[in-house]
């Protein structure tokens, strides 16, 4: 029982890790090579991307999406797409793709000269399942060596750990004082229970006893 408790508890903070990963913001520094318009066909991986742009059809399943391609300082490219997300989730109130898009392409930059930015997002890159983090936001940094603190996340996951341990608190209080005494007496309802089930029985084997057909006495 002990290890079906632990898969529990290792599965359900998977998920909330892998959830919480996903959804929170991001910063990666890099350096912006290009900015393009693609035709996409939305199709198994539509979980994973955002909608159309706020005012157009969001049913549409075909349509263009705005991508960024940068490079990293190891030389590695990632591909970032620049999609609204509008008033859903996750909750960025992202509205402004085709500013985005123009501040991205003015901070292009070469290899010879290069610019460095800090580009937030949020979203996994997978080649394999042609996933690609959404964009939220990009600044110039002075360099690739640039220290940068995630005082967003850092707020948000100190709020939700305050949200649990309040929870868990109430929770605990809640079990004190109700379901624990609760337990207690059915304990105790079912001891009683049982001791005068005992206590029947035994009249009845008693009762039972009288009517055996009695050894004749001895002579």
């Amino acid at each position: 029982m002990r290890y079906v408790k632990w898969t529990f508890w290792i599965v359900v903070l998977s998920i909330v890790g892998a959830f919480l990963h996903y959804t929170l913001p991001q910063r990666d520094i890099v350096r912006v090579v290009n900015t393009e318009v693609r035709r996409v066909d939305v199709g198994e991986n539509s979980m994973f991307w955002a909608q159309t742009d706020v005012g157009n059809n969001p049913d549409t399943v075909n349509r263009d999406v705005r991508f960024i391609e940068t490079i990293r300082e190891n030389g590695k490219p990632i591909v970032y797409r620049n999609e609204d997300t509008g008033w859903g989730w996750p909750p960025y109130f992202k509205l402004d793709s085709s500013n985005l898009q123009a501040e991205a392409s003015d901070l292009i930059s070469t290899r010879a000269d290069p610019q460095w930015v800090a580009l937030r997002h949020y979203g996994w890159r997978n080649e394999f399942m042609s996933i690609f983090p959404n964009a939220v936001g990009i600044r110039p940094v002075a360099g690739p060596d640039v220290t940068l603190i995630p005082w967003l996340n850092i707020v948000i996951l100190t709020v939700l750990l305050i949200i649990i341990l309040v929870i868990r608190a109430m929770w605990m209080q809640f079990r004190e004082r109700t379901i624990d005494p609760m337990v207690e007496d059915a304990g105790q309802a079912w001891d009683r229970a049982d001791a005068y089930a005992d206590e029947r029985r035994g009249r009845i084997r008693r009762w039972l006893d009288t009517w055996k057909k009695k050894p004749p006495p001895r002579r």
